[in-house]
């Protein structure tokens, strides 16, 4: 706190004795001769302090409103810093989240991440090879995943050898998801959900766990996503996602067959065993690679020229750079019995350059074929060229 003169205290002459007071104030010594003169006096000069205190009340009156007025000023610009302080520290947080890197958010509104959180799910179950415990898990998950979306799910149950004695039948099932039943012109979505029952390309132990993160569950899981935006996209076409079994049903490479799920509901197809008529098919496999490139694939390009330039060109418009307009490989895969069989114009969407070209499809069938070599924003992709595929497709007069 600021001190202040106590200005009621008397002038200190005032408090000296008579005797001296009247010596300095000009009397002489004190007598009762001199009272009338030193009372004049006196009175003359106690006027003069009167008039003094006065004027110095009012300049210590005047010197504490010009210190309260310096303390207020005070106050008040360290209250100005304060607030200007603060708003430095709001701009400059303002502008570090603004040069914070930020995933973009996708038009579509395909989540990438969701896909990828169901690929995770999938490969929680183990290896899901053809008629286990695991598929019979799987199974009860999709069921309810597209059930819970209002979409209609029919199972295709068939009976296969098993590759290890062919005397024994496997029953394996096909799940096929509806859109928009009451539409006899259909488009078909397909990809394998099985895993091998070893990683058998794998250098140091192909007798080891294969979970299939990229090769079955990748597919999967993008169905999963894919489906929530199917159930309001109506049009000219209802939509089929189709989960084949038995793609990978090999304990002997080169000698057990393969495709046994799509090529059984190719060949009752065939047989106008089947409710609609698919326009076209596109096949997913192994679409969640941390590195994506997808290549034009050979029997695509031969069975179904003017569907993969349509799909490739909906990317190009979209910016999605992975999908590399040049051809590369000819793979076999679920697209083969669709097109020979069921005559359905089909596409198939691989990369089969697992990590990547440079070193090749190494990470296939092995035990590196794990959810941390693939990623969202490579499902979050096909996902945008795909759904905005299917959306032109619907208003197409």
């Amino acid at each position: 706190m600021l001190g202040f003169p106590q200005i009621w205290q008397y002038p200190r002459h005032f408090l000296v004795p008579k005797q001296e007071r009247c010596q300095k104030l000009g009397l002489g010594k004190f007598n009762d001769s001199n009272i009338e003169r030193s009372s004049r006096n006196l009175g003359k000069n106690k006027g003069v302090e009167e008039v003094m205190s006065r004027n110095i009340l009012r300049l210590i009156c005047g010197l504490g409103l010009t210190l309260s007025s310096l303390c207020f000023a005070t106050a008040q610009s360290d209250s100005l810093s304060d607030t200007q302080d603060q708003q430095t520290k709001s701009s400059t947080q303002a502008q570090e989240q603004d040069q914070a890197p930020q995933k973009p958010t996708d038009p579509s509104g395909f989540d990438g991440d969701y896909a990828f959180q169901i690929l995770k799910a999938i490969c929680d179950l183990g290896p899901r090879v053809s008629a286990s415990e695991p598929m019979l898990k799987q199974q009860q998950m999709i069921r309810e995943h597209f059930e819970g979306l209002g979409a209609t799910v029919i199972n295709q149950d068939f009976l296969a050898a098993h590759p290890l004695d062919n005397k024994r039948q496997v029953q394996l099932r096909n799940m096929i998801v509806r859109f928009h039943p009451e539409n006899k012109r259909r488009l078909l979505l397909g990809c394998h959900y099985d895993t091998r029952p070893f990683p058998d390309r794998d250098q140091h132990n192909p007798q080891g766990l294969f979970l299939g993160a990229n090769d079955g569950a990748s597919g999967v899981g993008f169905f999963f996503e894919l489906g929530k935006h199917l159930v309001d996209l109506k049009g000219k076409y209802g939509i089929d996602l189709i989960f084949f079994d038995g793609e990978e049903f090999v304990w002997r490479t080169g000698i057990d067959p393969m495709f046994l799920g799509s090529t059984h509901f190719a060949t009752e197809y065939a047989k106008n065993r089947w409710n609609g008529k698919y326009a076209y098919g596109i096949v997913v496999d192994m679409i969640a690679d941390k590195e994506l490139e997808l290549y034009f694939e050979g029997n695509s390009v031969q069975y179904a020229p003017k569907l993969a330039q349509s799909i490739w060109g909906v990317a190009k418009e979209l910016g999605v750079k992975e999908f590399i307009p040049e051809q590369r490989h000819h793979i076999r895969d679920d697209h083969l019995p669709l097109n020979s069989i069921a005559r359905i114009p089909t596409v198939d969407i691989i990369d089969f350059d697992y990590p990547n070209v440079n070193v090749g499809n190494i990470y296939w069938h092995t035990e590196k074929d794990l959810p941390e070599n693939c990623s969202a924003e490579s499902l979050e992709k096909v996902g945008r060229v795909l759904l905005e595929w299917l959306r032109q497709m619907q208003n197409m007069k």
